[in-house]
This record gives C-alpha cells, structure tokens and sequence, in this order.
C-alpha cells in the first residue's frame, strides 16, 4: 500500500487519468486502461477534461485581469498544458506567484520538475500537502515566502471537490481557506454534475461513481447546482454565476454545453 510520500501504482489516479484524457504522458498503463474503460461508460469524459482545462485558463485570465496576482491552485494535479503560472505569464509576464499544491506524490514531483525548468522559483513552487489538514497546509503555503497574504489571492479547486464525499465534509475545509484570504480575493471552483433532467448521464455518473470508488482511493461524488453553489459560501459570484463549464465566459460559441458534465464559477471576497 501507498503512503503519503509513495505513489500507489496498482491502482489508476484521478490526476493521471485526468493527464491521459488531455493527451499527456504522465500516466501509467493502470491509468490508461482505466481511462478507457470509463469512456466506454461515459464517453464525454474526454470532453470534460478539455472543457475543464479551458475554463482554468479563462479564470486565470479573469482573476489577472481583475488585478489579483497571487494564485493557491489546491490539487493541482499533473502538469500539462495551461498550467496556472503559464496562462498567468501570457498575461503579465513576471508578475503572477503561484503555489500548486496536491497530495498525489507523483504528481507532486512532477510539478516540481516542471518549475525547476521552466519557472521563476522565486515566484512558483510545489507543496505536497492534504486538502483536509487545513491549519498546516496553510501555514506551508505561506511559509513559501511567496506570497503576501495582506493582498487578494485567486484559490483554486477545479475539478477538486467531486473527489470528496459529503461524509468528509470538504465544505468545511474549503470555508477555512476562504476566510484565509483577504478582501478582493477570488474563489475558482469547477465541479462535476449532471443536469438532472439528463437521465442517461445521470446513470452514467452513478457508475463512474461506482467505478472509481472500487478501483481508486477517491471516490466520484456528483452534486447538483444547489450544491455546488453552496460551496462559495458569502462570496459574491461573478457574472455569469454557477453554469456549465463551457458557458463561463466563452471565447467561442461550443455546443451543447450540459455535455461538459461539470459546473463551474468565479466568487469575489467582499
């Protein structure tokens, strides 16, 4: 069995399935038959995943253009392409600081790889943490010296939270990271759900559910738009409020937007 420090490769991971649906290399052959499989089931996982990626970028964009410079991107996940410091850079280069933080070790170092080659490590690093142990994870991030907790910070749980299950109460964990930030600060979140008059991607979600729940150590939970909503707690939602990931602020018109399968929104700390 896997510890904290020691990835778990006879079962797939959540971020390496993720990788392999965006086209990347970091996964594994229990990845990729996985992933496989789940398309069979449901076949807009594909979908998803870009639909996924591309509203990261919009929000990135979003929170530089509103002036926030410092980004928290809680489980991060495997790098690939879009990353949050590099949409960052398009817009203002040498300016954005980000801290990824996730708890798969894999994923982790390669993170740190990543930024070794390619960033500024006086601005961006990699922590390996845990979502839940809030108080100390916390207290990693700022200890990385690159960040300024007095100014707006853009947090980050895309594609995070329908990996916890509500017996967890992720809720929580997330309401102690947003009074953690300071006025003007963003709230990013991207979150699976299904539309509920969508009968048959409402079966298909209850098995994806099933199958990551037997075969990884994080089971697929799927909340609906009331939920989801939610978990921005007194933030003000930014226009267009909760939709579809495709419909937060399109660069272009994409069909069918239910069909991206998860909801998504921005927030504004008063």
């Amino acid at each position: 069995m896997a510890t904290d420090k020691q990835p778990d490769l006879d079962r797939p991971s959540p971020g390496r399935v993720y990788d392999f649906l965006l086209g990347g290399t970091n996964n594994y052959a229990v990845d990729r038959e996985f992933a496989k499989a789940q398309l069979e089931v449901a076949p807009g996982m594909r979908d998803f995943a870009r639909a996924n990626r591309a509203f990261l970028g919009r929000a990135v964009r979003y929170a530089m253009g509103a002036g926030v410079r410092q980004f928290v991107d809680l489980g991060s996940g495997l790098p690939t392409q879009g990353n949050v410091h590099e949409v960052a850079d398009e817009v203002a280069p040498g300016e954005a600081r980000v801290v990824y933080v996730d708890n798969e070790p894999i994923a982790h170092a390669h993170a740190r790889i990543l930024l070794e080659d390619t960033a500024d490590p006086a601005r961006h690093r990699a922590l390996h943490g845990d979502f839940f142990d809030r108080d100390r994870l916390w207290r990693q991030v700022l200890d990385q010296g690159v960040l300024d907790p007095d100014l707006p910070v853009c947090l980050l749980a895309v594609a995070l939270l329908h990996f916890m299950p509500p017996e967890r109460e992720p809720e929580h964990a997330l309401a102690f990271y947003r009074d953690q930030l300071a006025p003007g600060s963003l709230l990013v979140l991207s979150h699976g759900s299904v539309a509920e008059a969508d009968r048959q991607r409402q079966a298909e979600a209850r098995k994806l559910g099933d199958n990551y729940a037997q075969r990884t150590r994080n089971p697929l939970h799927i909340r609906d738009r009331a939920e989801v909503t939610a978990l921005f707690g007194d933030f003000e939602l930014i226009e267009p409020g909760v939709v579809w990931l495709s419909e937060w602020r399109p660069e272009d018109i994409e069909r069918d937007a239910t069909h991206s399968g998860a909801l998504a929104g921005v927030a504004r700390r008063p």
